[in-house]
């Protein structure tokens, strides 16, 4: 009994409860318990009281008869919990769903109880039939010996579950019969996926729930560092929810714990363990405490007449200041972001004939389509297979008839053997099917049908892009309003009290590449203050969004206006002479100053191209003699890479870059800038000799190419990214209309509400993780479809501001004491971030406070600069010039006990971090885009409270293992803070509708001669409501 009043949760919250100025805390002695009389009982005007092994209920009972004092759970109710079959009755009266289940009762008294029929691969009790798989619990709650018995066709036996033991959780046996003594509930087995969820609720209101394995799974306890099972936190539905306010009311335990199966689409509840606490949760103890004490105080202060009304959070209506000046409710945050830092993209080809290949081609289905992408472990497990059975035999006989090169065998078996393991989203293989073989460039024979075997690797995110990602998302609870009440100085914890009260509809999607989807897991962990691995947090928060295109591009209806576009500028590029005024013309129409910047860079293309080749060859010369060097033999580069991994990605890009006749392929030079990029950011010890000339070079050259791929001028700009943005742009009219069916929103019932100010309210996220083609798209969109003044509001296209974690934001308000059909009632703002810092400019990053914006109606009035060392003081609204460099000093870093993010020890006092920079804000006024970066904004006025940008982990010695360099992230920057709800929804409108007329007449356009014609871009700007 002691150990569990005395665990780390009860100890943890107690210290909590204390705080408040009325609560003292008395743990009854366990002698007292059980050895005196309930009238020696310490006296208590509260009791928390619950059943464990060995303790006199009955006592407890007539306690709390005597003194009468305030239940936090139901004593009586706890007989009940302590029999399954209770327990399922209460929960089918309350139409709560359970999995389907029959009682075998061996009673002599109630025989017609007790009617079993065992088959080999089923039971019938009391004339229900359970085909197995099915499970067999003991009626007594005390009992964990719960069996699940399996079909012959599945190898039969048992898997037999008990109270963990050390590591182990339950047993494999071989024994297929049910047990013949005793009275058991059978019910059918819920095909889970290896996962259980445990729900904790602290009263109706609040409701906490984690994951782990299942132990029904292996039987083995998958712990952490510490010893501690892995749980990790995961989201209830809104149907969820409101289980876990029916099982707390129905059980009448405040403190209530139980188990959630999710199957098939719907969540059933298949036990109920009363009074139990979440481990290991900081956040949990903080809320548990509050809810507690709350409740406490709001019961028995009106009869002892103490002073005390449960204080209406500000933050429960989220009405906040929005850039331009008004109070206005929060109601819907959008934001589309670029994955984070990856590893190059690296790609192989070869022809393979053997039959190993063909048969493991013919196993996975490949002929069906001519097509086959491998991407599970076990699948790259067999490929690896093979190319080490193929050198095996390359290496005994030198003759023997193996067509494939053994150069290629050997660099696929190396890149497969990376890591030690397959994630089965860091590398893949494609097969293809050659009727004749691959094409020669002579004529000759046919030769037979072979395969044409692709293997493609990298391109994943590094640990520096986890560690951005996470502090990007804690920085991201800043957009939301809070940090006042008991929340004060707090930043962020608004968006994780709006989460907790159900009243948050998060939403997250990623495309289907693996680097997206870890980025958005990673964002998720930092912004709901999440714990543990991010593969848990990404099944469980992530939705794919590959079906319809959203997020992946569809390259089939690009193809066209793409490839057109991709001639000319390969033509333009071939001159071997110095820009003209016409190559400006042809090449610069939108007279994109990052464009017109880089080719007066370049000067002749062809003479650049040759400097960027000539580098490339002596980095190349570099690496050899760097891995002929003993001293090198082991040398470790950045993300587990290799020397000989690197020498081959850029021997590979040497040989690419120019062909046999001289010509450059520019369609090289995007991954050569980002192979430079990489190996200056991350293997920068290295110091090889010019990588910076061949970064500033390459740079210069994908200024050009990268932007102008998606089109060279306006109307081509248009049509390729309405292309790429159709669904997108869609379905950010759905999220801002709020009209979705498809989609459950999370809101409180307003009868079910207490504490809550406004439990109809809610705020909606949708977070959208992609690749750069949808961010440059999606730009081009807002730049050139007429939403936004294009020479001010905008920000120029080069790869510079398309960097990791760009973010386009969307915010949506409501003006309650506007008309229901004003326009004014809704107002929208948009909000851009070009992303990380690039390295060479890390000293210029402008860091503040965090994302809310500025008010732009006091922009005039700050002129002073202002350093991070400021913000302490009292005038906290001082601007920061964004053109300055801003100093950071170091503080001690210790783990934040309220959200999990970090905490800066400052002179006695723990201040939260918002992390991330001031908001640069752009009314809709004209200004000559020379000032446009030389405008000074004031801060948004938030308490004195110190706080650090995501620059503060750029440096190895910041603790964070395995990053070489975290760079910062920008702040965002207000695009457009006057649109109202109408014109956004009109300009989508007209967007969408000429998209798709577009893309119709391209396909017309495929099956005849003539040309298309582009339509001119949108037109919609007219004058803006305030």
């Amino acid at each position: 009994m002691m150990k569990k009043s005395m665990s780390k949760p009860m100890t943890q919250i107690m210290e909590r409860l204390c705080k408040f100025e009325y609560i003292r805390m008395v743990i009854f002695p366990e002698e007292v318990i059980l050895n005196q009389a309930v009238d020696k009982w310490p006296l208590c005007d509260c009791l928390v009281s619950f059943h464990s092994k060995g303790f006199p209920l009955d006592k407890a009972v007539e306690y709390a008869k005597l003194r009468n004092p305030l239940l936090i759970n139901d004593l009586n109710m706890q007989y009940y919990i302590q029999d399954r079959r209770e327990v399922y009755r209460i929960l089918q009266e309350e139409g709560i769903d359970l999995p389907r289940y029959a009682v075998l009762t061996r009673d002599p008294d109630r025989p017609e109880e007790c009617n079993l029929v065992e088959g080999e691969d089923h039971v019938e009790v009391n004339g229900e039939v359970f085909p197995k798989p099915f499970v067999e619990k003991p009626v007594s709650a005390e009992d964990h010996n719960v069996y699940v018995y399996y079909p012959t066709s599945a190898g039969g036996g048992s898997q037999r579950l008990f109270r963990k033991i050390g590591s182990r959780s339950s047993v494999y046996s071989p024994e297929s019969c049910v047990r013949k003594t005793g009275s058991y509930i059978y019910e059918e087995f819920m095909p889970t996926d290896g996962t259980d969820v445990k729900v904790y609720t602290v009263g109706p209101d609040y409701a906490h729930a984690e994951a782990r394995k299942s132990p029904a799974l292996d039987g083995k306890v998958e712990r952490d560092s510490e010893g501690k099972e892995i749980r990790y936190p995961v989201m209830l539905s809104a149907m969820e929810k409101l289980v876990a306010r029916k099982v707390c009311l129905a059980f009448k335990q405040t403190v209530c714990g139980f188990d959630l199966l999710r199957a098939n689409g719907h969540s059933f509840v298949c036990d109920v363990n009363g009074f139990s606490f979440v481990k290991n949760s900081m956040k949990y103890y903080d809320d548990c405490a509050k809810v507690l004490g709350n409740m406490v105080m709001r019961e028995l202060a009106p009869q002892f007449h103490i002073p005390w009304s449960i204080p209406l959070e500000a933050e429960d209506i989220p009405i906040v200041p929005t850039t331009s000046g008004t109070m206005m409710e929060l109601r819907c945050v959008i934001a589309i972001i670029r994955h984070g830092d990856r590893t190059p993209k690296q790609k192989m080809k070869m022809e393979v004939r053997h039959p190993l290949f063909f048969a493991l081609f013919e196993k996975y289905g490949g002929y069906k389509s001519g097509k086959l992408k491998l991407k599970k472990p076990k699948q790259l497990q067999e490929v690896l297979d093979i190319a080490r059975l193929l050198l095996a035999e390359l290496g005994q006989h030198t003759d023997c008839e193996i067509e494939e090169k053994k150069g290629k065998l050997e660099q696929l078996k190396t890149v497969l053997e990376m890591y030690g393991h397959f994630s089965g989203i860091n590398r893949k293989v494609q097969l293809t099917y050659l009727p004749n073989g691959q094409p020669k460039a002579s004529k000759g024979p046919k030769e037979g049908p072979s395969l044409l075997l692709v293997l493609k690797w990298g391109g994943e995110l590094t640990p520096a892009g986890r560690v951005q990602a996470e502090e990007l998302g804690r920085a991201f609870r800043c957009m939301y309003p809070g940090g006042q009440g008991d929340y004060a100085g707090f930043p962020g914890c608004g968006l994780l009290r709006l989460h907790s009260t159900y009243r948050h509809d998060l939403k997250i999607y990623a495309s289907d590449e693996g680097r997206v989807q870890m980025t958005a897991a990673a964002f998720a962990k930092g912004l709901l203050a999440l714990e543990g691995e991010l593969t848990p947090i990404l099944v469980q928060m992530v939705k794919s969004a590959n079906m319809n295109g959203m997020l992946d591009s569809d390259s089939e209806s690009l193809t066209d206006c793409q490839q057109r576009v991709k001639v000319r500028l390969h033509e333009i590029m071939q001159k071997d002479q110095d820009f003209t005024e016409a190559d400006y013309e042809k090449l610069a129409p939108t007279c994109s100053p990052s464009l017109v910047t880089s080719m007066k860079t370049i000067g002749n293309p062809v003479r650049t191209c040759d400097q960027v080749y000539a580098l490339i060859q002596s980095l190349t010369s570099q690496i050899r003699r760097r891995l002929e060097d003993p001293k090198s033999a082991d040398l470790q580069l950045y993300h587990s890479e290799t020397l000989e991994l690197m020498l081959q990605r850029w021997s590979k890009l040497e040989r690419d870059f120019r062909n046999k006749s001289g010509r450059y392929d520019i369609s090289k030079i995007p991954d050569i800038y980002d192979c430079v990029k990489y190996d200056t950011q991350h293997n920068a010890t290295l110091d090889l000799e010019d990588t910076l000339e061949l970064f500033r070079l390459s740079r210069a050259l994908a200024d050009i190419v990268i932007p102008q791929e998606y089109g060279i001028n306006k109307a081509e700009k248009m049509d390729i990214a309405q292309a790429y943005c159709l669904p997108l742009m869609k379905k950010i009219q759905l999220d801002l209309q709020r009209t979705h069916e498809d989609e459950a929103v999370n809101k409180l019932h307003p009868l079910y509400s207490r504490g809550v100010m406004s439990p109809g309210r809610h705020v909606r996220t949708r977070l959208y993780f992609t690749s750069e083609s949808h961010v440059h798209s999606l730009l081009s969109i807002f730049r050139y479809g007429g939403l936004l003044d294009v020479s001010i509001l905008v920000p120029d296209l080069s790869v510079r501001s398309l960097c990791p974690y760009i973010q386009i934001v969307i915010m949506l308000y409501e003006d309650n004491n506007k008309d229901p059909g004003s326009e004014e009632r809704f107002h929208v703002e948009l909000h851009f971030s070009p992303g990380v810092k690039g390295c060479e400019d890390e000293e210029n990053v402008p860091l503040g406070f965090g994302f809310r914006p500025a008010s732009a109606e006091n922009q005039e009035k700050q002129t002073n600069q202002g350093s991070l060392e400021d913000l302490s003081q009292e005038e906290t609204d001082r601007a920061l010039s964004l053109s300055e460099p801003i100093s950071i000093k170091r503080a001690p870093m210790i783990r934040n006990r309220k959200t999990g993010s970090m905490e800066v020890a400052d002179q006695g006092h723990i201040h939260y971090c918002a992390h991330m920079g001031v908001r640069k804000t752009h009314t809709h006024t004209r200004m000559p885009s020379d000032t446009r970066y030389k405008r000074v904004h004031k801060l948004f006025s938030m308490p004195p409270v110190k706080r650090f940008s995501v620059s503060f982990a750029r440096h190895p010695t910041n603790g964070f293992e395995g990053c070489s360099m975290v760079p910062s992230i920008y702040p965002l920057e207000t695009l457009h803070n006057s649109l109202s709800l109408k014109q956004v929804d009109k300009f989508l409108n007209a967007v969408c509708e000429h998209s798709s007329d577009a893309h119709a007449k391209t396909m017309k356009g495929r099956h005849s001669s003539q040309s298309l014609m582009l339509a001119p871009p949108l037109t919609l700007h007219g004058e803006y409501n305030v």
